[in-house]
């Protein structure tokens, strides 16, 4: 067996798969059973009551997460101009229209982020095969297609937090690094879950949230208490 897998089993032992922990003890249990030796990046799974074929059950959202996302986030923006320079001066990464097209169009995806100003859409939508299928293309509802792209950008550097529901009902999302401990990850999670409660669908009935577990990047998932979750959240 392989060192990874060594690992993976001893995390596993520490892990009752039949228990639904508590938001005390999930965090705390994530960070322990993630033993890589880079710095792993927390990941939440929720499975919602939804329906996404049904328009108007779709569920989709940012938050700012108070602790960030643990890592530097490359960002890119399409606009000309001022809103160029604007930009910039905010810390994008990359900031252009045609010739950033035709960087992507040549395979280039070196960023995280991309942000666009409305004027720019036209442009955007030419390389919009390559960065819908990614979670990249600007959208308005995630405030990516703005006038303010200074702020946007600074918010993204900061570690905001998009996220919207998958064909199978359930939103994936990564809220931190094991470096930021604890703490901080619970923190980072709360922010997430509130937004995500938030985004409700109004048509959505029944039971919203159906499964929360978290996970490190290569470690087993921790399931979560449902009714103490939605108890300490509402």
């Amino acid at each position: 067996m392989s060192k990874s897998g060594k690992r993976f089993s001893a995390a596993i032992k520490k892990i009752d798969r039949n228990t639904r922990y508590s938001m005390k003890d999930t965090m705390p249990l994530v960070v322990e059973t993630a033993t890589a030796k880079f710095d792993e990046a927390i990941d939440v799974a929720v499975v919602l009551g939804v329906d996404p074929k049904q328009s108007d059950q779709q569920v989709r959202g940012a938050v700012d997460l108070p602790h960030g996302l643990g890592k530097a986030v490359r960002v890119i923006v399409f606009a000309k101009g001022p809103k160029e320079e604007e930009a910039k001066a905010a810390g994008a990464d990359f900031v252009g229209s045609d010739e950033l097209v035709a960087k992507i169009n040549g395979g280039w995806l070196d960023f995280d982020k991309a942000i666009a100003t409305p004027d720019m859409m036209a442009t955007v939508s030419k390389v919009a095969k390559v960065l819908g299928p990614r979670g990249l293309m600007p959208n308005p509802k995630v405030g990516t297609v703005t006038m303010n792209v200074g702020a946007a950008v600074t918010a993204e550097k900061k570690g905001k937090l998009d996220f919207r529901v998958d064909k199978a009902a359930i939103v994936h999302a990564v809220i931190g690094r094991k470096s930021m401990g604890a703490d901080k990850l619970r923190e980072n999670f709360n922010a997430f879950m509130g937004a995500l409660l938030k985004a409700k669908p109004s048509t959505s009935k029944g039971n919203y949230l159906r499964a929360v577990t978290l996970s490190s990047t290569m470690g087993p998932g921790v399931k979560m208490d449902l009714s103490e979750l939605e108890n300490q959240l509402s």
